[in-house]
């Protein structure tokens, strides 16, 4: 059975079936819940640390002091 996936962007869970999956020339995968995520995150730059309708809003980058 397939697993839902986690937004690389957003943190939300979609469910199996959905969403978009962006390969990078590394060959690492990205996986976005909507399109709205994709140009956040690809085409606009955007940091989702800084973006309150993210779950990621307000964490700590890790690695940092």
């Amino acid at each position: 059975m397939p697993k839902p996936r986690k937004c690389s962007f957003c943190g939300k869970e979609f469910p199996p079936g959905t969403g978009i999956m962006y390969v990078k020339n590394d060959g690492s995968l990205l996986w976005f819940c909507s399109s709205k995520c994709r140009k956040s995150s690809l085409m606009l730059r955007r940091d989702s640390r800084k973006l309150k309708w993210t779950e990621y809003f307000g964490k700590e980058e890790r690695g940092k002091a």
